[in-house]
């Protein structure tokens, strides 16, 4: 065997390390490959149950009914059996004294009523005759209102309804609807150009002789004039309103004084209820961005309008069916 010269063994070892960088460079980059595809390969993700929301449950509506003249019993059976929901409240008021004794044996023979406890018919010495067109109406329903704030808890909304409404759709399809409406909103039509009411209601000092005498329901207006009002503006609108819990609260627990100012206000203001609310509303910096302008009912006038609006007929119905209002005014059979 040749032997190697150390020149010989020289040249070896420069191609041995020459060579070496060459074949570890793929075993080197393998290694390397492998280490970040085992570091960055996907990993399962652990199982968490989803957390479902729970819908928010739909509001709670707190009903006023009542009966403005004799005979209203009828009507107000009918607009009872329509509006009724178990999830609502309701408080029926009458003045008669043989129509309260019907109404009341009428809930009682209801077996809905009986069982959930959320229908009250006001007693004889809690409502009293009022004049359509004084502030009695307006005491009557402040006194609703707070009746239902301490007997019923949880309701979003108050609606005031007489024997001559009814309503255009089911309970359950009005409580859906509201159920996407903030709970501060308050429906009530109003409007600061009073026109003709300046002279015939805002200027005229009434006296309401309800407030004195059972049963004397006509208004008495006085000679004298008075100016209208510079510390507020007067609103004035439809005396039918859809008013939030916290708005109503404000009115009468509120810690304000405009309320109270107001209301002395408006004990000498011809149909104080038409005005009422909607000037507190409209002059109050707490809930003056809460109101959508409309009453939520359907109503037919005349042309020219009059004071009242006409006798709804079958003549009217493709117009309520499609005014997509929750309740029609004046329906008297």
């Amino acid at each position: 065997m040749r032997k190697l010269t150390p020149a010989h063994r020289l040249r070896w070892m420069r191609a041995l390390l020459l060579a070496l960088p060459l074949v570890s460079l793929p075993i080197l980059y393998a290694a390397l490959g492998a280490a970040r595809a085992s570091s960055s390969a996907p990993r399962l993700p652990q199982h968490q149950p989803q957390q479902r929301r729970s819908p928010a449950p739909p509001p709670r509506l707190a009903y006023l009914i009542t009966g403005a003249v004799p005979g209203d019993g009828p009507r107000i059976r009918r607009l009872l059996r329509a509006l009724y929901h178990p999830w609502n409240y309701y408080l029926v008021g009458v003045a008669g004294e043989d129509e309260l004794a019907d109404l009341e044996a009428f809930v009682r023979g209801q077996e809905a009523p009986r069982r959930y406890g959320n229908v009250r018919v006001a007693a004889a010495g809690e409502w009293a005759a009022v004049s359509r067109r004084g502030p009695t109406e307006l005491a009557a329903t402040l006194h609703a209102a707070a009746v239902m704030l301490r007997e019923f808890d949880g309701w979003s909304w108050f609606i005031n309804l007489s024997a001559s409404d009814y309503p255009l759709m089911p309970q359950d399809d009005i409580l859906h609807i509201f159920s996407y409406m903030p709970r501060d909103l308050n429906f009530i039509e109003h409007t600061s150009n009073i026109g003709w009411k300046e002279h015939q209601r805002a200027r005229p000092i009434i006296v309401d002789p309800a407030l004195q005498v059972p049963n004397k329901t006509v208004v008495v207006t006085t000679k004298e004039k008075r100016s209208m009002p510079s510390a507020f503006k007067i609103f004035v609108g439809s005396s039918w309103v859809m008013l939030s819990r916290s708005f109503l609260e404000f009115c009468l627990l509120g810690w304000d004084n405009l309320p109270r100012i107001l209301l002395m206000y408006f004990t000498n203001f011809l149909s104080s209820s038409e005005g009422y609310f909607h000037t507190v509303i409209c002059n109050s910096e707490y809930y003056q961005n809460t109101t959508v302008n409309s009453d939520l009912h359907f109503m037919a006038w005349d042309n020219p309008p009059r004071t009242h609006p006409v006798n709804l007929t079958t003549e009217h119905f493709d117009a309520m069916a499609n005014s997509r209002v929750p309740f029609a005014h004046l329906l008297c059979q």
